[in-house]
């Protein structure tokens, strides 16, 4: 089955948090999983505020492999519901002002985690993804899929953000902008609205934006 990029992206962006499977440093040969929030970069790739001290991050420090899950929690049946499954490296890094506070706008418990001296970012890289769309719909995603998805740089993120501020209807707040839609909170809920005709170029997000707020 050919997989639809857009609908991988966007499964992505709706959910909170997923299930990371680490290879175990207490048991070797056996995957440890964990559930953890995430923020997306840029490049639709998971990043990770996590402690130092905890079991994964002790396991990713020996070995960097990694597989995480995300997948449709609103759906009745699990067997039938949409999820991706990621796989890659998972590795330390230093994440720059713009994705400290992209994180801090979908994740903002994490901002007390920030001042402690044992939190720190990882970012899974992919490597492979299996999708599922529902039984029977299903298929992988190679590493140059996700590298040839367009981009919408934090640094063109914020301020376009900024500027449609006095566009936001009352009760709704934006968060972020890519490339494939946008994610606001309404009501204290985050919710996601794809762009209808597929990627925009970065120039045409913040007209298409402006425009499709008022119908959310």
């Amino acid at each position: 089955m050919k997989i639809d990029f857009d609908s991988v992206v966007h499964l992505l962006h709706e959910s909170r948090y997923g299930s990371l499977a680490t290879q175990s440093i207490q048991m070797p040969g056996y995957p440890f999983a964990s559930v953890l929030p995430f923020v997306l970069d840029e490049n639709a790739q998971p990043v990770f505020l996590i402690s130092q001290l905890a079991e994964h991050t002790k396991n990713l420090t020996a070995d960097c492999r990694a597989s995480f899950i995300v997948h449709d929690c609103g759906a009745q049946n699990v067997l039938t519901a949409e999820r991706v499954s990621l796989m890659g490296d998972v590795r330390q890094f230093d994440a720059s002002a713009e994705l400290v506070a992209r994180y801090l706008k979908y994740q903002p418990d994490a901002e007390q985690y920030l001042g402690l001296g044992d939190f720190a970012f990882f970012r899974l890289k992919l490597k492979r993804a299996r999708y599922v769309a529902g039984f029977g719909r299903m298929g992988w995603i190679e590493e140059a899929d996700w590298a040839s998805s367009v981009v919408l740089s934090l640094v063109d993120e914020e301020p376009l953000v900024h500027s449609l501020i006095e566009a936001q209807p009352a009760g709704v707040k934006l968060l972020g902008l890519d490339c494939y839609g946008f994610d606001f909170e309404r009501t204290g809920k985050r919710e996601r609205q794809r762009f209808p005709n597929g990627p925009l170029a970065a120039d045409k997000i913040g007209e298409t934006v402006k425009r499709l707020l008022f119908t959310v």
